[in-house]
This record gives structure tokens, C-alpha cells and sequence, in this order.
């Protein structure tokens, strides 16, 4: 049987423990040994199958002891209080990878998925000053990256040309980075930010 085809275009903001621009993006070890990171996303326009996606949000914290090709990770998922039993249901399926596509049939592989919270999730886009509150548990503040030298803000961009999970995203800096969620607890503040917009299917 046929998977049920979903797209979306979407702002995509994301937080880590690397250093800014995060090695990861070249399959390079991360900095200290193990990815930590914070992922969100706001449909501008979307559908699986017959359900309309425009307008929601849904996030996940993550936490892999290595490099995140070599798995063994834990992964806490959030979907937007506001989306409607079938959308819920959609949006779990995308997110656990369970109809294909990238990244998530890829990322859903890496990792064990902790019971799904339906919380509000507050996703404000303002390119490299974006940011995101997932309910009580996580928080997000882009800022632009100053430079250590003489404190004024530098701006910069990652292109990707195999890139799975955003082809070019603006590089930044975090004000804030907090998540205090059963397994994925983390701050690193000052660390990486990315913000990107994408474009998904299966």
C-alpha cells in the first residue's frame, strides 16, 4: 500500500551544543563528542493526504551520545496544541518518519521517540532573530553572531548541496537555548542557531 503523500514548506529554526554553523552539517564529529539539539518548525502551507497543515507547529529535542549517524539517541516530540485529532495524527506519522520522506524517515532512525506532548508552541519568525517557546519545557532565542573582535554583528549563511534537512539556512547565535523535558534536558546558550525556510515531501 501506498504511503500517503504529505508536503509542507515551513520556517524552520534549530538549536544545538555545537559551535556556531555546527559540524554536523559536513558528517563531522560534533564538538564535544555528542549532538544535543532543539528542532522547530511552523507550516506556512501543508497537507497529508486530505488534511490541511497551514499554519501549525511541531518541534523535537533530541540527545545522541555520538555523532548522530552512529544512533542510540532519545527524542522528545511536540505538536501544536491547536491541531485537531487528524491533524495530530498526521503530524505523529511525518514525525516518527512512519510515510517516508526527509529528513524525517532518516532522523527516525537515530533515535527512541518518548511519548508525544500536545502543548503551545510559540514559533515567532524573524529570520536570524527568530524564535520559538515550546510550551513549558523548551526555548529557543536566535540572535545575530557578534564578532568577538570588535562586537559588532556578522552575518553568514550555510549552502548545502546535499543538504536533507535545509539546503541554505542563516547562521546565529543563541540568547537562549533551554530544554527541561524527562530525557532531553539541555542549556547552551551562545552556541549554534539556524534558521532556514524548507521544503518537504515524501
Amino acid at each position: 500500500m501506498a504511503a500517503t503523500k504529505w508536503s509542507w514548506t515551513a520556517d524552520y529554526l534549530q538549536a544545538c551544543n555545537c559551535d556556531w554553523g555546527c559540524p554536523c552539517n559536513w558528517n563531522a564529529p560534533p564538538k564535544d563528542g555528542h549532538c544535543h539539539g532543539l528542532s522547530a518548525w511552523k507550516v506556512r502551507t501543508g497537507r497529508c493526504g486530505d488534511v490541511k497543515l497551514d499554519g501549525l507547529a511541531v518541534a523535537q529535542a533530541a540527545k545522541w551520545p555520538g555523532p548522530v549517524h552512529e544512533g542510540s539517541g532519545v527524542c522528545a516530540v511536540y505538536v501544536d496544541e491547536r491541531a485537531d485529532g487528524k491533524q495530530r495524527e498526521a503530524l505523529l506519522r511525518i514525525l516518527r518518519g512512519e510515510l517516508g520522506g526527509l529528513p524525517f524517515e532518516i532522523l527516525a532512525t537515530t533515535y527512541r521517540i518518548l511519548e508525544p506532548l500536545f502543548v503551545p508552541i510559540d514559533f515567532a519568525v524573524d529570520g536570524p532573530r527568530s524564535s520559538v517557546t515550546v510550551g513549558s519545557v523548551a526555548k529557543a532565542v536566535l540572535t545575530p553572531i557578534k564578532s568577538p573582535v570588535f562586537g559588532n554583528p556578522v552575518g553568514g549563511k550555510i549552502v548545502l548541496d546535499r543538504g536533507f534537512i535545509f539546503k541554505e539556512a542563516e547562521v546565529t547565535s543563541l540568547d537562549v537555548f533551554t530544554v527541561l523535558d524527562r530525557e532531553v534536558r539541555m542549556a547552551y546558550p551562545g552556541q549554534s542557531g539556524q534558521y532556514a525556510v524548507v521544503d518537504y515531501a515524501n
